[in-house]
Protein backbone atom coordinates (compact mmCIF):
# COMPACT_ATOMS: atom_id res chain seq x y z
CA UNK A 1 0.00 0.00 0.00
CA UNK A 2 1.32 3.47 -1.27
CA UNK A 3 2.15 5.66 1.98
CA UNK A 4 0.48 9.22 1.92
CA UNK A 5 1.90 12.16 1.11
CA UNK A 6 1.54 15.14 3.08
CA UNK A 7 2.38 18.36 1.53
CA UNK A 8 3.59 22.19 2.83
CA UNK A 9 2.93 24.63 0.18
CA UNK A 10 4.95 27.72 0.84
CA UNK A 11 3.66 30.83 0.17
CA UNK A 12 5.30 34.09 1.97
CA UNK A 13 7.23 31.90 4.94
CA UNK A 14 10.15 31.02 3.62
CA UNK A 15 11.94 29.61 6.88
CA UNK A 16 11.93 26.43 9.11
CA UNK A 17 11.91 27.99 12.36
CA UNK A 18 8.25 28.83 13.83
CA UNK A 19 6.72 27.41 10.96
CA UNK A 20 3.34 25.76 12.33
CA UNK A 21 2.36 24.32 9.21
CA UNK A 22 5.73 22.54 8.57
CA UNK A 23 5.41 21.22 11.96
CA UNK A 24 1.64 19.92 11.59
CA UNK A 25 2.80 18.41 8.24
CA UNK A 26 5.71 16.52 9.81
CA UNK A 27 3.20 15.29 12.57
CA UNK A 28 0.77 13.98 10.46
CA UNK A 29 3.36 12.34 8.51
CA UNK A 30 4.68 10.78 11.78
CA UNK A 31 1.39 9.66 12.64
CA UNK A 32 0.26 8.11 9.68
CA UNK A 33 3.88 6.59 8.47
CA UNK A 34 3.68 9.05 5.36
CA UNK A 35 6.27 11.13 3.82
CA UNK A 36 6.64 15.31 3.37
CA UNK A 37 7.10 17.24 0.29
CA UNK A 38 7.74 21.22 -0.49
CA UNK A 39 6.24 22.90 -2.98
CA UNK A 40 5.36 26.75 -4.41
CA UNK A 41 3.52 28.36 -6.47
CA UNK A 42 4.49 30.56 -8.99
CA UNK A 43 0.78 32.83 -9.71
CA UNK A 44 0.27 34.03 -13.21
CA UNK A 45 -0.75 37.35 -11.44
CA UNK A 46 2.85 37.89 -10.25
CA UNK A 47 4.94 35.79 -12.78
CA UNK A 48 5.93 38.89 -15.57
CA UNK A 49 6.29 41.74 -12.69
CA UNK A 50 10.12 41.73 -11.58
CA UNK A 51 9.67 45.32 -10.45
CA UNK A 52 11.79 46.20 -7.14
CA UNK A 53 9.55 44.58 -4.64
CA UNK A 54 8.88 41.42 -6.93
CA UNK A 55 12.47 41.12 -7.33
CA UNK A 56 13.38 40.69 -3.84
CA UNK A 57 10.20 38.67 -3.41
CA UNK A 58 12.01 35.87 -6.00
CA UNK A 59 15.08 36.03 -5.38
CA UNK A 60 14.19 35.45 -1.39
CA UNK A 61 12.35 32.09 -3.00
CA UNK A 62 15.42 31.02 -4.71
CA UNK A 63 17.38 31.77 -1.84
CA UNK A 64 15.31 29.39 0.87
CA UNK A 65 15.01 26.79 -2.75
CA UNK A 66 19.02 26.86 -2.08
CA UNK A 67 18.34 26.44 1.63
CA UNK A 68 16.51 23.42 0.66
CA UNK A 69 18.52 21.86 -1.13
CA UNK A 70 21.30 22.04 1.02
CA UNK A 71 19.57 20.30 3.71
CA UNK A 72 18.72 17.63 0.96
CA UNK A 73 15.09 18.81 0.82
CA UNK A 74 13.71 20.14 -2.21
CA UNK A 75 11.09 22.36 -3.18
CA UNK A 76 9.41 22.31 -6.58
CA UNK A 77 7.96 24.99 -8.17
CA UNK A 78 4.33 24.87 -9.78
CA UNK A 79 3.36 27.25 -12.37
CA UNK A 80 0.58 28.46 -14.49
CA UNK A 81 -3.10 28.98 -13.13
CA UNK A 82 -4.25 28.17 -9.41
CA UNK A 83 -6.09 25.10 -10.87
CA UNK A 84 -3.61 24.49 -13.65
CA UNK A 85 -0.32 24.23 -10.19
CA UNK A 86 -3.32 21.96 -8.54
CA UNK A 87 -4.45 19.59 -10.86
CA UNK A 88 -0.31 19.24 -11.63
CA UNK A 89 0.42 18.66 -8.47
CA UNK A 90 -2.50 16.03 -7.43
CA UNK A 91 -1.51 14.27 -11.17
CA UNK A 92 1.94 13.81 -10.24
CA UNK A 93 1.51 13.05 -6.66
CA UNK A 94 -1.16 10.14 -6.44
CA UNK A 95 -0.37 9.61 -3.00
CA UNK A 96 -1.11 13.36 -2.04
CA UNK A 97 -3.56 13.40 1.08
CA UNK A 98 -3.12 16.89 3.04
CA UNK A 99 -1.67 20.00 2.09
CA UNK A 100 -1.26 22.25 5.01
CA UNK A 101 -0.19 25.94 4.37
CA UNK A 102 -0.07 28.81 6.89
CA UNK A 103 -2.93 31.14 6.58
CA UNK A 104 -2.88 34.59 4.89
CA UNK A 105 -5.62 36.73 4.77
CA UNK A 106 -5.10 39.45 1.97
CA UNK A 107 -8.86 39.60 -0.78
CA UNK A 108 -6.52 37.69 -3.25
CA UNK A 109 -4.93 35.22 -0.71
CA UNK A 110 -8.44 34.04 0.00
CA UNK A 111 -9.61 34.32 -3.39
CA UNK A 112 -6.49 32.22 -4.16
CA UNK A 113 -7.01 29.71 -2.10
CA UNK A 114 -10.64 29.07 -2.44
CA UNK A 115 -9.72 28.20 -6.06
CA UNK A 116 -7.31 25.89 -4.92
CA UNK A 117 -9.93 24.06 -2.96
CA UNK A 118 -12.63 24.33 -5.31
CA UNK A 119 -9.59 22.04 -7.91
CA UNK A 120 -9.55 19.68 -5.39
CA UNK A 121 -12.84 19.09 -3.75
CA UNK A 122 -13.69 16.01 -5.25
CA UNK A 123 -10.37 14.11 -4.86
CA UNK A 124 -10.59 13.85 -1.03
CA UNK A 125 -7.02 15.95 -0.71
CA UNK A 126 -7.52 18.10 3.00
CA UNK A 127 -6.52 21.59 2.81
CA UNK A 128 -5.13 22.56 6.10
CA UNK A 129 -4.50 25.75 7.60
CA UNK A 130 -2.49 26.94 10.42
CA UNK A 131 -1.94 30.27 11.98
CA UNK A 132 2.20 31.76 11.68
CA UNK A 133 1.66 35.14 9.94
CA UNK A 134 0.59 36.85 12.82
CA UNK A 135 1.07 37.12 16.26
CA UNK A 136 -2.75 36.94 16.43
CA UNK A 137 -5.08 36.01 13.61
CA UNK A 138 -7.18 38.73 12.46
CA UNK A 139 -10.28 36.84 13.86
CA UNK A 140 -9.07 36.93 17.40
CA UNK A 141 -9.14 39.82 18.84
CA UNK A 142 -12.08 41.36 18.55
CA UNK A 143 -14.95 43.39 20.76
CA UNK A 144 -16.94 42.05 23.89
CA UNK A 145 -19.79 42.19 21.58
CA UNK A 146 -18.01 39.82 18.61
CA UNK A 147 -17.90 42.85 16.37
CA UNK A 148 -14.49 43.85 14.59
CA UNK A 149 -12.55 46.97 16.14
CA UNK A 150 -12.00 50.08 14.31
CA UNK A 151 -9.89 52.43 16.13
CA UNK A 152 -6.02 51.15 17.15
CA UNK A 153 -5.74 52.42 20.64
CA UNK A 154 -8.91 50.06 22.28
CA UNK A 155 -7.76 47.41 20.28
CA UNK A 156 -4.35 47.32 20.93
CA UNK A 157 -5.01 47.45 24.76
CA UNK A 158 -6.79 44.44 24.51
CA UNK A 159 -4.09 42.98 22.22
CA UNK A 160 -1.19 43.79 24.77
CA UNK A 161 -3.30 41.99 26.98
CA UNK A 162 -3.96 38.52 25.85
CA UNK A 163 -1.68 35.85 25.63
CA UNK A 164 0.85 35.43 22.95
CA UNK A 165 1.20 31.85 21.08
CA UNK A 166 4.22 30.06 21.52
CA UNK A 167 6.43 29.51 18.81
CA UNK A 168 6.50 25.84 16.97
CA UNK A 169 8.91 23.49 17.55
CA UNK A 170 12.14 24.37 14.91
CA UNK A 171 14.04 21.07 14.78
CA UNK A 172 14.20 20.76 10.98
CA UNK A 173 17.26 18.18 11.18
CA UNK A 174 14.38 15.71 11.77
CA UNK A 175 12.24 16.40 8.44
CA UNK A 176 14.72 14.04 6.82
CA UNK A 177 13.04 11.51 8.77
CA UNK A 178 9.77 11.68 6.80
CA UNK A 179 11.05 13.71 3.27
CA UNK A 180 10.59 11.74 0.31
CA UNK A 181 12.54 12.45 -2.55
CA UNK A 182 10.47 13.27 -5.84
CA UNK A 183 11.15 13.80 -9.51
CA UNK A 184 10.46 17.71 -10.20
CA UNK A 185 6.69 17.97 -10.74
CA UNK A 186 6.67 20.41 -13.33
CA UNK A 187 9.43 20.92 -15.98
CA UNK A 188 7.13 23.68 -17.08
CA UNK A 189 7.16 25.01 -13.61
CA UNK A 190 10.86 25.08 -13.26
CA UNK A 191 11.69 26.79 -16.43
CA UNK A 192 9.17 29.25 -15.64
CA UNK A 193 10.74 30.29 -12.15
CA UNK A 194 14.33 30.14 -14.13
CA UNK A 195 12.79 32.68 -15.88
CA UNK A 196 11.48 35.02 -13.80
CA UNK A 197 14.65 35.29 -11.95
CA UNK A 198 16.32 35.67 -15.06
CA UNK A 199 14.55 39.14 -14.99
CA UNK A 200 15.34 40.05 -11.94
CA UNK A 201 18.54 42.24 -12.06
CA UNK A 202 18.84 43.59 -8.12
CA UNK A 203 21.46 42.16 -5.93
CA UNK A 204 20.48 42.28 -2.75
CA UNK A 205 22.50 41.28 0.28
CA UNK A 206 21.64 39.39 3.05
CA UNK A 207 18.82 37.29 2.00
CA UNK A 208 16.96 34.70 3.72
CA UNK A 209 16.66 32.98 6.98
CA UNK A 210 19.98 33.05 8.55
CA UNK A 211 20.41 36.57 7.31
CA UNK A 212 16.91 37.67 9.37
CA UNK A 213 17.96 35.73 12.50
CA UNK A 214 21.55 37.44 12.50
CA UNK A 215 19.81 40.90 11.81
CA UNK A 216 17.50 40.02 14.34
CA UNK A 217 19.86 39.54 17.20
CA UNK A 218 21.67 42.80 16.01
CA UNK A 219 18.78 44.58 16.44
CA UNK A 220 17.75 43.21 19.81
CA UNK A 221 21.52 43.84 20.60
CA UNK A 222 22.37 46.93 19.56
CA UNK A 223 19.23 49.40 19.02
CA UNK A 224 16.41 47.88 20.51
CA UNK A 225 17.22 50.35 23.55
CA UNK A 226 17.12 53.28 21.74
CA UNK A 227 14.11 52.47 19.44
CA UNK A 228 11.70 54.73 21.53
CA UNK A 229 14.16 57.70 20.42
CA UNK A 230 15.59 56.79 17.43
CA UNK A 231 12.89 55.65 15.29
CA UNK A 232 11.86 58.58 13.72
CA UNK A 233 15.02 60.08 12.60
CA UNK A 234 16.02 58.66 8.99
CA UNK A 235 19.38 59.64 8.97
CA UNK A 236 20.44 57.54 11.85
CA UNK A 237 19.77 53.45 12.27
CA UNK A 238 16.80 53.36 15.07
CA UNK A 239 14.96 50.87 13.22
CA UNK A 240 14.95 46.85 12.74
CA UNK A 241 14.94 46.89 9.02
CA UNK A 242 13.11 43.52 9.66
CA UNK A 243 10.14 44.32 7.28
CA UNK A 244 11.92 43.48 4.43
CA UNK A 245 12.27 39.52 6.16
CA UNK A 246 8.50 39.49 7.99
CA UNK A 247 7.12 40.39 4.85
CA UNK A 248 8.45 37.37 3.04
CA UNK A 249 8.21 35.00 6.37
CA UNK A 250 12.07 34.51 6.47
CA UNK A 251 11.53 35.93 9.54
CA UNK A 252 8.99 34.68 11.87
CA UNK A 253 6.75 37.77 13.62
CA UNK A 254 6.21 35.69 16.42
CA UNK A 255 9.69 34.82 17.15
CA UNK A 256 10.40 38.86 16.65
CA UNK A 257 7.51 39.32 19.74
CA UNK A 258 9.31 36.63 22.05
CA UNK A 259 12.50 38.24 21.55
CA UNK A 260 11.44 42.00 22.14
CA UNK A 261 9.20 40.82 25.15
CA UNK A 262 12.25 39.57 26.83
CA UNK A 263 14.09 42.38 26.22
CA UNK A 264 12.04 44.63 28.02
CA UNK A 265 12.08 48.32 28.61
CA UNK A 266 10.51 51.06 26.67
CA UNK A 267 12.35 50.84 23.80
CA UNK A 268 10.74 47.54 23.40
CA UNK A 269 7.50 48.53 24.55
CA UNK A 270 7.34 51.04 21.89
CA UNK A 271 8.58 48.38 19.36
CA UNK A 272 5.88 46.20 20.54
CA UNK A 273 3.18 48.41 19.54
CA UNK A 274 4.28 48.52 15.99
CA UNK A 275 3.75 44.87 15.73
CA UNK A 276 0.52 45.55 17.31
CA UNK A 277 -0.37 48.11 14.21
CA UNK A 278 0.72 45.01 11.65
CA UNK A 279 -2.40 42.58 13.45
CA UNK A 280 -4.72 45.66 13.32
CA UNK A 281 -4.49 46.55 9.56
CA UNK A 282 -4.50 42.80 9.00
CA UNK A 283 -7.65 42.67 11.08
CA UNK A 284 -9.16 45.63 9.18
CA UNK A 285 -8.56 44.17 5.65
CA UNK A 286 -9.70 40.95 6.44
CA UNK A 287 -13.34 42.19 8.06
CA UNK A 288 -13.70 45.20 5.69
CA UNK A 289 -11.83 43.54 2.43
CA UNK A 290 -13.47 46.02 0.41
CA UNK A 291 -11.16 49.05 1.69
CA UNK A 292 -8.51 47.20 -0.71
CA UNK A 293 -9.22 49.81 -3.22
CA UNK A 294 -12.17 51.86 -1.14
CA UNK A 295 -12.16 54.19 1.25
CA UNK A 296 -13.01 52.52 4.52
CA UNK A 297 -14.75 55.83 4.93
CA UNK A 298 -17.54 55.81 2.72
CA UNK A 299 -18.45 59.99 3.09
CA UNK A 300 -15.04 60.22 1.34
CA UNK A 301 -15.44 57.65 -1.65
CA UNK A 302 -16.50 60.42 -3.60
CA UNK A 303 -13.28 62.45 -3.18
CA UNK A 304 -12.35 64.60 -6.47
CA UNK A 305 -8.69 63.59 -6.69
CA UNK A 306 -6.60 65.23 -8.89
CA UNK A 307 -5.29 63.83 -11.87
CA UNK A 308 -1.82 65.08 -12.86
CA UNK A 309 1.10 62.28 -14.43
CA UNK A 310 3.45 65.13 -14.36
CA UNK A 311 3.04 65.62 -10.77
CA UNK A 312 2.82 61.92 -10.13
CA UNK A 313 5.57 61.59 -12.00
CA UNK A 314 8.00 64.18 -9.92
CA UNK A 315 6.51 62.68 -6.57
CA UNK A 316 7.68 59.21 -7.81
CA UNK A 317 11.18 60.35 -9.13
CA UNK A 318 11.87 63.08 -6.18
CA UNK A 319 11.66 65.98 -8.13
CA UNK A 320 8.68 68.24 -6.24
CA UNK A 321 11.39 70.61 -5.37
CA UNK A 322 11.13 69.48 -1.59
CA UNK A 323 13.96 68.01 0.20
CA UNK A 324 12.52 66.01 2.54
CA UNK A 325 10.00 64.79 0.30
CA UNK A 326 12.21 63.98 -2.68
CA UNK A 327 15.40 61.82 -0.26
CA UNK A 328 12.37 59.92 0.70
CA UNK A 329 11.25 58.95 -3.01
CA UNK A 330 14.90 58.60 -3.82
CA UNK A 331 15.76 55.95 -0.84
CA UNK A 332 12.68 54.12 -1.83
CA UNK A 333 13.89 53.77 -5.84
CA UNK A 334 17.21 53.26 -4.80
CA UNK A 335 17.14 50.69 -2.14
CA UNK A 336 13.67 49.64 -1.97
CA UNK A 337 12.81 50.24 1.42
CA UNK A 338 11.86 54.00 3.09
CA UNK A 339 11.82 54.95 6.36
CA UNK A 340 8.37 54.74 8.27
CA UNK A 341 8.40 58.62 9.08
CA UNK A 342 9.01 59.44 5.54
CA UNK A 343 6.35 57.19 4.45
CA UNK A 344 3.87 59.11 6.17
CA UNK A 345 5.72 62.51 4.93
CA UNK A 346 5.57 61.09 1.32
CA UNK A 347 2.06 59.78 1.38
CA UNK A 348 0.52 62.99 2.97
CA UNK A 349 2.47 65.41 0.12
CA UNK A 350 0.95 63.15 -2.97
CA UNK A 351 -2.60 63.62 -1.03
CA UNK A 352 -3.13 66.46 0.21
CA UNK A 353 -0.61 68.94 -1.06
CA UNK A 354 -0.96 67.04 -4.95
CA UNK A 355 -4.21 66.10 -4.20
CA UNK A 356 -3.98 62.86 -5.96
CA UNK A 357 -5.82 59.64 -5.45
CA UNK A 358 -4.01 57.63 -2.42
CA UNK A 359 -4.49 54.41 -4.68
CA UNK A 360 -2.04 55.77 -6.85
CA UNK A 361 0.50 56.14 -3.97
CA UNK A 362 -0.63 52.32 -2.81
CA UNK A 363 0.03 51.12 -6.40
CA UNK A 364 3.63 52.53 -6.53
CA UNK A 365 4.63 51.55 -2.85
CA UNK A 366 3.56 48.10 -3.55
CA UNK A 367 5.95 47.78 -6.89
CA UNK A 368 8.73 49.07 -5.05
CA UNK A 369 8.88 48.32 -1.34
CA UNK A 370 10.34 44.78 -0.51
CA UNK A 371 8.86 44.92 2.75
CA UNK A 372 5.59 45.52 0.71
CA UNK A 373 2.55 44.08 3.01
CA UNK A 374 -0.62 44.51 1.60
CA UNK A 375 -2.75 45.32 4.66
CA UNK A 376 -0.27 47.85 5.84
CA UNK A 377 0.46 49.66 3.30
CA UNK A 378 -3.20 50.35 2.54
CA UNK A 379 -3.55 51.05 6.23
CA UNK A 380 -0.67 53.68 6.21
CA UNK A 381 -1.78 55.40 2.78
CA UNK A 382 -5.06 55.44 4.17
CA UNK A 383 -4.40 56.80 7.07
CA UNK A 384 -2.57 59.63 5.65
CA UNK A 385 -5.03 60.50 2.91
CA UNK A 386 -7.43 60.62 6.02
CA UNK A 387 -10.25 58.30 4.61
CA UNK A 388 -9.27 54.99 6.48
CA UNK A 389 -10.13 53.89 9.89
CA UNK A 390 -8.12 55.41 12.87
CA UNK A 391 -6.85 57.84 10.23
CA UNK A 392 -4.97 61.41 10.71
CA UNK A 393 -7.55 64.13 11.03
CA UNK A 394 -8.18 65.74 7.51
CA UNK A 395 -7.13 69.25 8.82
CA UNK A 396 -3.85 67.87 10.09
CA UNK A 397 -1.74 68.42 6.47
CA UNK A 398 2.00 67.69 7.34
CA UNK A 399 3.93 70.85 6.24
CA UNK A 400 7.29 68.95 4.20
CA UNK A 401 9.29 72.10 5.81
CA UNK A 402 8.50 71.60 9.31
CA UNK A 403 9.06 67.64 9.54
CA UNK A 404 12.22 68.27 7.67
CA UNK A 405 13.26 70.81 10.43
CA UNK A 406 11.74 68.02 12.68
CA UNK A 407 13.22 64.81 11.85
CA UNK A 408 16.84 65.85 9.53
CA UNK A 409 17.46 69.12 11.49
CA UNK A 410 20.86 69.06 9.91
CA UNK A 411 20.25 67.62 6.47
CA UNK A 412 22.07 64.37 6.51
CA UNK A 413 19.16 62.53 5.22
CA UNK A 414 18.75 64.70 2.39
CA UNK A 415 22.16 65.06 1.46
CA UNK A 416 22.39 61.59 1.62
CA UNK A 417 19.79 60.83 -0.98
CA UNK A 418 19.32 64.14 -3.09
CA UNK A 419 23.38 64.96 -4.30
CA UNK A 420 22.35 67.70 -5.68
CA UNK A 421 21.86 69.50 -2.32
CA UNK A 422 25.20 67.71 -0.96
CA UNK A 423 26.96 71.05 -0.51
CA UNK A 424 23.85 73.11 0.34
CA UNK A 425 24.57 74.83 3.82
CA UNK A 426 22.77 73.93 6.84
CA UNK A 427 20.66 77.63 7.10
CA UNK A 428 18.95 76.49 3.38
CA UNK A 429 18.41 72.44 3.40
CA UNK A 430 15.42 72.61 3.98
CA UNK A 431 14.30 75.36 1.88
CA UNK A 432 17.10 75.55 -0.98
CA UNK A 433 14.43 77.70 -3.10
CA UNK A 434 15.32 80.46 -0.60
CA UNK A 435 19.15 80.49 -1.28
CA UNK A 436 20.70 84.10 -2.26
CA UNK A 437 21.75 83.45 -5.84
CA UNK A 438 25.51 83.71 -4.43
CA UNK A 439 25.10 80.66 -2.22
CA UNK A 440 23.66 78.73 -4.95
CA UNK A 441 27.04 79.23 -6.86
CA UNK A 442 28.97 78.40 -3.77
CA UNK A 443 27.06 75.31 -3.20
CA UNK A 444 26.67 74.68 -7.33
CA UNK A 445 23.20 73.95 -6.98
CA UNK A 446 21.20 76.50 -9.35
CA UNK A 447 17.86 75.94 -8.02
CA UNK A 448 15.49 75.51 -11.11
CA UNK A 449 18.33 74.30 -13.03
CA UNK A 450 20.29 71.94 -10.11
CA UNK A 451 17.21 71.69 -8.45
CA UNK A 452 13.29 72.03 -9.08
CA UNK A 453 11.85 75.14 -7.35
CA UNK A 454 8.71 73.53 -5.53
CA UNK A 455 5.95 72.46 -7.35
CA UNK A 456 3.68 73.30 -5.17
CA UNK A 457 2.85 76.37 -2.52
CA UNK A 458 2.20 74.33 0.87
CA UNK A 459 -0.13 77.06 2.45
CA UNK A 460 -2.14 77.06 0.03
CA UNK A 461 -2.08 73.49 -1.04
CA UNK A 462 -3.16 73.12 2.36
CA UNK A 463 -6.49 75.43 2.46
CA UNK A 464 -7.40 73.45 -0.61
CA UNK A 465 -6.97 70.16 1.11
CA UNK A 466 -9.00 70.81 3.89
CA UNK A 467 -12.05 72.39 1.47
CA UNK A 468 -11.81 69.40 -0.27
CA UNK A 469 -12.78 67.33 2.50
CA UNK A 470 -14.62 69.99 3.99
CA UNK A 471 -17.41 69.55 0.99
CA UNK A 472 -17.93 66.44 1.54
CA UNK A 473 -20.11 67.20 4.78
CA UNK A 474 -16.99 67.17 7.46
Amino acid sequence: MTKPTFAVWFRNDFRFHDHPALEAAWEAAEEQDGSMMFFFHLHPDFQHNTDTSNDYFFQTVSSFKEQCEEAGLQLHILSGTVEEAFKTLQERTSSLKEIFYIEDYTPFSRERDKEAFRTLKETGVRFTGTPGSYIHEPDEIVKHDDTPYKVYTPFSRKWLQEDKPAEADDHHDRFHNRYHPHQSLSANGEQAFRQVLSNCSRKWKALGEAAALERLGEFMDDRIEYYDRERDRPSVAGTSRLSPYIRTGALSVRRIYHAAADKGGQGAETFIKELAWRDFYAMIMYHFPETADKEFQEKFRSLEWVTSKSDLKAWQEGRTGFPIVDAGMRQLNETGWMHNRLRMITASFLTKDYHIDWREGDAYFADKLIDHDPASNVGGWQWAASTGTDAVPYFRVFSPVRQSERFDPDGAFIRRYVKELENVPDKWIHEPHKMPEEEQKKAACIIGKDYPEPTVDHKLERKKAIEMYQDKGE
